[in-house]
C-alpha cells in the first residue's frame, strides 16, 4: 500500500508541476502578448508625432510678406509679391507663378500642378494625382517660411492652352492644385487656390480646399 501511495503522489505532484509550468507560460505568453501591443502602439504614436513634425500646409502668402524673383527655364522672369500671381503670355508662352507660405511644421517639397479654368468650387473633385503636371526643378517651401510655385504651358496643342489664355484675356479666375508632400516625399496633399484678377491688372491667389492623399481625409 506504501509504494502504491508513494506513486500516487508522485503523479500528483508531477502533475501539479505540469499544470504550473503551463499556467507559467500562459502568463508569461499573455505579459508578452500585452507587451507587444503596448510597445505596437507606443511606436504608432511615436510615428504619428514624427509625421505630425515633418507635415507641410502650404497657403498663398501674406501680403507683407517678401517678393521672390521666379526664374523659368528659358530664362524668362518675374517677381510675385507675398499674396501675389504671375499669370502672362509672352511669345506663345504662357507662365504661371504663385507666392506660397508653408504655416505646416515640416518642408514642403512641390511634385506637380493641375491648372483649370473658372473657379472651381468645393463640389469638383480634385484631379487625379496620376494627371498632374510634373514640376521640372525641385521646389521646396521652408516650415513656417515662404516661397513660391512656377509652371508653364509651352506646347500649342496642349489641352489646357486654349481655357487658359481665355481666361487670361478676359481677366477671368484660374483655378491652379498643386500636389506636394514632405521632405521625404510622403504625406502628400493636394491644395486647391483661386487666382483672381486684381484691381491694378495683376493677379492674386487665395486658398480653397486641401486633401490629404497618403493619409485619412481631414473632415
Amino acid at each position: 500500500m506504501g509504494a502504491v501511495t508513494s506513486l500516487s503522489t508522485v503523479s500528483e505532484w508531477q502533475t501539479i508541476s505540469s499544470l504550473a509550468t503551463g499556467g507559467g507560460t500562459l502568463v508569461l505568453a499573455v505579459a508578452t502578448f500585452s507587451a507587444v501591443r503596448s510597445a505596437n502602439r507606443s511606436a504608432r504614436v511615436a510615428e504619428r508625432s514624427l509625421q505630425a513634425g515633418m507635415r507641410p500646409l502650404l497657403l498663398p502668402s501674406l501680403f507683407d510678406d517678401p517678393a521672390h524673383k521666379v526664374l523659368w527655364h528659358d530664362r524668362h522672369t518675374a517677381m510675385v509679391a507675398g499674396g501675389r500671381a504671375v499669370v502672362e503670355e509672352q511669345n506663345g508662352v504662357i507662365y504661371l507663378a504663385m507666392a506660397l507660405r508653408n504655416v505646416g511644421s515640416g518642408l514642403a517639397l512641390l511634385h506637380g500642378w493641375f491648372p483649370r479654368s473658372g473657379m472651381s468650387l468645393s463640389e469638383i473633385p480634385h484631379g487625379d494625382p496620376q494627371d498632374f503636371r510634373r514640376l521640372t526643378v525641385d521646389l521646396y517651401v521652408p516650415p513656417g517660411g515662404t516661397g513660391y510655385w512656377e509652371g508653364a504651358i509651352r506646347q500649342l496643342d496642349d489641352p489646357a492652352r486654349g481655357s487658359i489664355l481665355q481666361c487670361i484675356r478676359e481677366r477671368t479666375p484660374i483655378t491652379i492644385e498643386l500636389l506636394y508632400g514632405d521632405e521625404e516625399g510622403g504625406q502628400r496633399r493636394i491644395s486647391r487656390y483661386m487666382v483672381l484678377p486684381a484691381a491694378e491688372e495683376g493677379w492674386y491667389c487665395q486658398s480653397g480646399r486641401h486633401w490629404n492623399i497618403d493619409l485619412p481625409d481631414p473632415r
